[in-house]
Order: structure tokens, then C-alpha cells, then sequence
């Protein structure tokens, strides 16, 4: 510890003794008085009544300066701690003698009422080593004025024969027993406070490691959105223009190249769909909306959709629904909650089964997705919920995807409000278990099948992005849609196409070039036409974006979109008003 250090902590030491002294000047000065009363009881009538009276006096003029000054004392900036310190000696010493001249009547008492005196003054004594917490010059200021005159009087009564001495004896040696105990009460004061400066630094320490973390987790946010907008613009590119080569009258040679090309787009996509969920459980912008589901159907739907992946891996894909319970939830957000879990263990698992099965316990649903996989050990079972964690994939099998399925399982339960359990072994596989409210049992009885999409109608799209290849694909894809498609880089080229006729449909990207983004673009064009329906499209994930891009109100597409998704939403924004314009200009 250097001299620096050493000499701070002093000083803080000081401090808190002082601010000790004080509280502790405050409290005993009536219990204190009342001992004062007790002696001169016991002298009343043998010890002049002005003498008891000016002696009691005295006394209480003592413990109300002390009450004042101790009090104050601590907030006397312009005092040292070390002159503080040397005040309070000083009052210390002063209320000892004051004690002291009780002894005056000593001589005048019995023997009976000199023991109850002495009791008294050594009380007092052994209760300053708690009020001055053993801090040897207050205490010994207080002790020795009382205690060596108490020791001298028994020791020079010669009537009283070895009483008197024997008394002395232990009152001394009681002394001493009271200044050791002083000593050790200071110690650990000392050590005590020690201990907080010390619980305080590693506070802070903690505080600014975790402040590092967080703005490292920030950072890796940020890094993250920034890799993942930049990849997502030419795989966008790229699958608009697979979209729309789908969509070409091709042999069967280039049809197969085609279909391959697909396969690799929609990997890649998923993956950058994983850090995309990721983000929005980050920010926030993930929005529950509980109603009220039959789980059996449910789980029937997911074992029908993973089925090929797990024949096609030579996998036994089982569905055991014990019950068939009604739940309320988000069917979608539970969906993607038990996507991950399945799509996880046909990963994981190289041969023997997976088991999705659905039981009623208690008021309570359980719901298992079990595998015969390589298992977890014990070591891994809170790491394997870690963002791009993945357990025995170190040559990272794009196969296996990122290592973000767990991670977004956790958050989805926390945000459904489900308790997730996980059970594994290293050679004998993994059960998740997700447990839930049940409402009651569902009612037989078919379920409606969705309607399906309708083609779209022809209509002219004004498509606004600062990447050009972005911008040929998106016209190629609309334009096999058979959708009529005006090119904009920005809000001023959008403006002034905008300036000479209303498109029926604005696709927009969220981000653009020199500071211009696409809810400029949307505010701008919406001053002609106040009404014009519009589309957001997005490569970002960082939360603080998709917040932003989440409070605009508009409906939000995540690059790549896919042909299908994109013509739903071209479906979507269909229902909305044929006709939104009311410009001066617009042609018909």
C-alpha cells in the first residue's frame, strides 16, 4: 500500500470515527445522568445538599456540551480531522474528571452504598469502550480520571482491613481487562472499515468492468448490425434476381442451378434471420400478442413441417400428444420458440430419434422436445444458451448454423413467460422441457385453413435504394410480378418522379446514402399525396435502428426478401386505398 493510499484511508478512518463519536455522544447522555442521580441518592443526607446539587450541575453542563460540540463536530469544515479528534480527548477527559469528583463523597458513604458507587463508575467505564469504540486516547481520557481515584480510595481505606485492598486489586486489574478490550474494540473498528473501503473499491472495479462489458457488448452490437446490413444488401440483390430468374422459362440443366442457388440463398438467409432475431428480442420491438391456442393442432403442424428434414437425415421424427390442452400465448412467437428447438436437436442428432410430446401436469403444460443427440455435459448446460456458442462444431458446419438457436430460445420463453428446463448427457442425449398455464381443453372441431395469397395486381411501384444492383433486381422481380417499376437512388429523385405522377405503392430502403433514409423519403412523398402506401426495407439489426424503424408505423421488410414474402406484402398493401393520391399533377 503506497504512502498515498495510506495516508487517505488515515484520514477516512478519522472521519468515520468522528462521525461514530458523534451518534454515540448523542445517545447516552440521559442513561449517563440517571447514574448521576443514583450517587447522589446514595449521598443524600450524608454530603451537603449545594454541594450534590453543584456537583449534578456540573455533570449536566458537561454531557450537554459534549451533546453539542460531538454533534457538530463532524461537519466543521474548516477543523482537521486530527483537531476534531483532539476536542473530542479534551470533552472525553473532562466528563471523566466531572464523574471523578463524585469521589469526593466517597468517605462519607457506608461500605454498602461506596460498592453501589463504585459499580456505577465502573459501569460507565466499561461502557465507554463501546461509545469511543475503543479508541485508546478518548477512552483512556475517560477511564483513568475515574478509575485511578476509585483504586486509590479503596486501596487507602485502612478500616475496611483486605477488603479494601483486595478491592483495589481487582479494580486495577479490571482497568487493564477494559484497556485490552478497548484495544481489540478498535481493531475491529479498524478492520471493519477496512473491509468496506475495500467491498467499495471492488464495487467500482465491478462498476467499470461492467460498464467495459456493456460497452463492448455495444460494440459487438453494433459491429454485428453493421456486417450484417452490409452482407444482406448483395445477398438481397441476389435473391431479387433469383426470384426473379424462378420466374424464366428455363431448361431443365439451368432449372436445377437454379433450384441449388435457391437452397444456398435460403441457408444464408436464415442465418442472417438468426442474428435479425437476436436484435429485435434485443431491442425490445418484439410485441406479444396472446390469444388463445389449441397446443395438440399446434404441435401436430410443427412435426409435419420438420418431418422430411429428419427422414432425410435418417432420423426417427415421433409426436406423442397426451392431451390436448388450450393455452393462451403468441402462436407465433411460441412457434419460433419450438422451430428452434426441433430444428436444434435434428442438428444434433446423427441417428436414433426425436421426440415432440405434450402432457398436462398439474394445471400446467408440458411440453418436451427430446433427442437421442451427442448430448450436453454438465460443464456447457448455461454456456450453450451463449449468442454463437455451439458445442462440438469447431470447424463451424454452416449446417449447424450460428450457435444463435438456444440463445433466442432463452429470450422467447422469458418474453412468453415460460419456464425452460433442459435435461442432458454427453452420449445419451437432450430433453427441453417448456412449461406453461393451461386454460382448459380444447373443443373438437375443424380448424380454418388460410385463404390462399391472391396473385398480384398490376400496379406501379416506385422503388427507392442507393444500391444499384439492388435496384435492377427489384425491377426484374416486379416486373416478372407484372408490376410496372420507376427507379429512384434518394428522396430528391423520388421527389421529382413524384413531382409528375402518383405511384400507387412506394418500396423503400430504410437506410440511404448522406445521411437520407427511407422514412425522409416516405415523410416527403406523403406531403403530395398524403395517403400513398408504402413499404419499409431494412438490412439493419442494430436494436436502436429497428426501434426507430419499428415506431415509423410502416409495414417492415428484412433484406433478403424472398419472392414469396415480397408478393404477400405487395398483397397486404393492395387492401389499403386503390387510389391515395390527391396531387395537382397526377396521372391517371
Amino acid at each position: 500500500m503506497t504512502s498515498e493510499v495510506r495516508d487517505a484511508t488515515a484520514h477516512s478512518l478519522e472521519a468515520e470515527l468522528l462521525r461514530l463519536l458523534a451518534r454515540q455522544g448523542r445517545r447516552v447522555p440521559i442513561p449517563v445522568f440517571l447514574g448521576a442521580l443514583m450517587i447522589a441518592a446514595l449521598a443524600w443526607g450524608r454530603v451537603p445538599t449545594p454541594y450534590l446539587g453543584a456537583w449534578l450541575l456540573l455533570v449536566a453542563l458537561v454531557l450537554v456540551a459534549r451533546w453539542i460540540i460531538l454533534g457538530r463536530l463532524p461537519a466543521l469544515s474548516d477543523l482537521s480531522d486530527a483537531r476534531c479528534l483532539q476536542i473530542c480527548i479534551a470533552l472525553s477527559a473532562l466528563n471523566g474528571c466531572t464523574h471523578a469528583l463524585s469521589l469526593l463523597f466517597f468517605t462519607a458513604l457506608p461500605e454498602f452504598q461506596r460498592a453501589i458507587q463504585s459499580l456505577l463508575l465502573v459501569g460507565l467505564c466499561a461502557g465507554s469502550v463501546a461509545t469511543t469504540a475503543g479508541y485508546r486516547p478518548v477512552f483512556l481520557a475517560f477511564l483513568l480520571p475515574v478509575m485511578a481515584p476509585l483504586v486509590a480510595q479503596w486501596a487507602l481505606m485502612g478500616h475496611g482491613g483486605w477488603i479494601g485492598g483486595a478491592t483495589a486489586l481487582i479494580l486495577a486489574l479490571f482497568g487493564a481487562v477494559l484497556i485490552a478490550l478497548a484495544s481489540d474494540s478498535f481493531r475491529l473498528f479498524r478492520e471493519s472499515f477496512e473491509i468496506r473501503l475495500q467491498q467499495a473499491s471492488l464495487n467500482a472495479q465491478l462498476n467499470t468492468a461492467l460498464s467495459a462489458a456493456e460497452a463492448a457488448n455495444r460494440a459487438k452490437t453494433r459491429f454485428l448490425a453493421s456486417a450484417s446490413h452490409d452482407l444482406r444488401q448483395p445477398v438481397h440483390a441476389l435473391s431479387l434476381f433469383a426470384g426473379a430468374l424462378g420466374m424464366q422459362p428455363l431448361d431443365d440443366t439451368s432449372r436445377d442451378i437454379a433450384r441449388h442457388m435457391g437452397q444456398a440463398l435460403q441457408t444464408l438467409s436464415g442465418q442472417l434471420d438468426a442474428l435479425l432475431d437476436v436484435s429485435k428480442l434485443d431491442a425490445g420491438i418484439v410485441q406479444v400478442r396472446p390469444a388463445q391456442l389449441e397446443v395438440a393442432p399446434f404441435l401436430a403442424c410443427v412435426f409435419d413441417e420438420y418431418l422430411p428434414a429428419a427422414q432425410a437425415r435418417g432420423l426417427q421424427l415421433t409426436l406423442d400428444c397426451g392431451c390436448a390442452p388450450l393455452v393462451v400465448t403468441d402462436e407465433v412467437l411460441l412457434g419460433r420458440l419450438v422451430c428452434n428447438l426441433v430444428d436444434n436437436a435434428i442438428k444434433y442428432t446423427t441417428s436414433g430419434t426425436v421426440s415432440l410430446s405434450l402432457d398436462g401436469q398439474g394445471g400446467q403444460v408440458v411440453l418436451a422436445v427430446v433427442d437421442t443427440g451427442i448430448g450436453i455435459p454438465p460443464a456447457e448446460h448455461d454456456r450453450v444458451f451463449e449468442e454463437f456458442y455451439q458445442l462440438g462444431n469447431s470447424e463451424r458446419d454452416q449446417s449447424k448454423g450460428l450457435g444463435l438457436g438456444l440463445s433466442i430460445v432463452r429470450r422467447l420463453a422469458d418474453l412468453l413467460r415460460m419456464r425452460l428446463e433442459m435435461v442432458s448427457f454427453p452420449g445419451v442425449g437432450t430433453s427441453f422441457y417448456l412449461v406453461c398455464e393451461q386454460l382448459g381443453q380444447q373443443v373438437a372441431g375443424p380448424r380454418s385453413a388460410a385463404a390462399p395469397a391472391a396473385p398480384i395486381a398490376a400496379r406501379h411501384v416506385l422503388v427507392v435504394d442507393d444500391d444499384a444492383s439492388v435496384r435492377a433486381g427489384m425491377q426484374a422481380l416486379l416486373q416478372g410480378m407484372g408490376a410496372q417499376v420507376t427507379l429512384a437512388g434518394g428522396t430528391a429523385e423520388a421527389l421529382a418522379a413524384g413531382a409528375h405522377w402518383c405511384p400507387d405503392l412506394l418500396l423503400v430502403d430504410f437506410r440511404l446514402r448522406d445521411g437520407d433514409n427511407g422514412l425522409a423519403t416516405v415523410a416527403a412523398l406523403r406531403q403530395l399525396y398524403p395517403r400513398l402506401p408504402a413499404i419499409l426495407i431494412s438490412g439493419d439489426t442494430a436494436p436502436d435502428r429497428l426501434r426507430e424503424a419499428n415506431s415509423a408505423g410502416l409495414p417492415l421488410l428484412h433484406k433478403p426478401v424472398a419472392a414469396d414474402v415480397l408478393r404477400q406484402a405487395l398483397n397486404a398493401a393492395s387492401a389499403l386505398q386503390a387510389s391515395a393520391c390527391h396531387g395537382p399533377d397526377e396521372q391517371q
